[in-house]
């Protein structure tokens, strides 16, 4: 099956590209994060950006939510080109676009109250003028499964469990009345025994509220499970994307290969761990020509490290860019 089109589009990212540094940073060159990512996220669609630490997910996913200036490139909401510009056009742009980060902990300020966390999201993004009644904040709690509401309101962050921050975390979110959600890794810091309802949470969340959602990962496990399409990106670029299905049970790109082939499998284990490649690269992006997967891949040749292979359709909406499937120039 073909990635859905029939679903309505409702931001698309244009070329992003980020770099670090430069100039201020004492001379420095500047530093690639992200080179040259597009993706579009629509409305009760999920896609899941799957890579390793370090590969640029997490910034992808601070442009998009323009908590980073972009050095090249665009994001579009509805068709049109995002300049999120003061204080005004920033809070617009965040009723509509919503990130939950991957620290539950971090997330929500020590100092204060579940229900000031929750009432301030209400009085900036959500409408609300004056008193908030506790209808809307059992609503809020409500919707991420989080009951009787008067256990959790005035609380403090550190009197709840990661699973239940991260739920309330998702509360605030939702208090904007978003179209997207971004979902920065956020089940990676909590319990594997309440990862899954998490999961069900934002599952349930993109079907009934009908939400844009972009999840953000390293478990390509949990991105079959849980998405509709999955692109995998490695040291700042995207090299595989497809139908969740088409990109776990036929993966084309060696690195995708890797990711699959790392992930927890005790009948695999039985016969027998596949021989993986063991040399890591760390040194980053570096401004040199071929495929920047190489110096790991098992099946690298000549052709890899003179030029960098350009995105090739497999049918279905599936695609990698990958020298192997295409025929090696002379």
């Amino acid at each position: 099956m073909a990635v859905a089109t029939t679903f309505p589009e409702v931001l698309e990212a244009r070329h992003l590209t980020k770099h670090f540094g430069g100039p201020r940073l004492q001379g420095r060159r500047p530093l690639p994060a992200v080179d040259d990512v597009s993706l579009t996220l629509r409305a009760g669609y999920a896609v899941a950006l799957v890579g390793e630490s370090g590969s640029g997910k997490s910034t992808v996913a601070r442009l998009i939510a323009q908590l980073y200036p972009v050095t090249q490139g665009e994001v579009r909401l509805h068709g049109n080109r995002v300049g999120v510009g003061g204080w005004s056009g920033r809070r617009r742009y965040a009723e509509k676009v919503q990130i939950v980060f991957q620290d539950p902990f971090a997330s929500l300020n020590p100092l204060h109250t579940i229900r000031y966390s929750l009432t301030r999201a209400l009085k900036l993004h959500g409408g609300v003028r004056g008193l908030v009644n506790a209808a809307a904040l059992e609503d809020l709690l409500a919707r991420v499964h989080l009951g009787p509401a008067e256990s959790f309101l005035d609380r403090f962050p550190h009197q709840l469990s990661g699973g239940q921050l991260q739920r309330v975390s998702i509360a605030r979110a939702l208090a904007a009345r978003p179209e997207v959600l971004i979902a920065d890794e956020p089940v990676s810091m909590l319990d594997v025994s309440i990862r899954l309802g998490i999961l069900k949470l934002l599952a349930r969340l993109k079907r009934e509220e009908n939400l844009a959602l972009l999840y953000i990962t390293h478990d390509i496990a949990s991105a079959r499970y849980f998405a509709d399409e999955i692109l995998v990106m490695y040291r700042g670029e995207l090299v595989e994307g497809g139908t969740a299905e088409e990109v776990t049970q036929r993966p084309a790109h060696p690195y995708t290969r890797l990711l699959i082939a790392s992930a927890p499998d005790l009948a695999r284990r039985a016969r027998g761990m596949e021989s993986l490649p063991t040399v890591w690269d760390t040194g980053g992006l570096r401004s040199r020509e071929g495929c920047r997967f190489a110096v790991r891949c098992p099946h690298a040749m000549p052709v890899c490290t003179d030029r960098s292979p350009q995105r090739i359709e497999l049918g279905g909406g599936h695609w990698a860019r990958c020298f192997l499937h295409t025929p090696a120039p002379a």
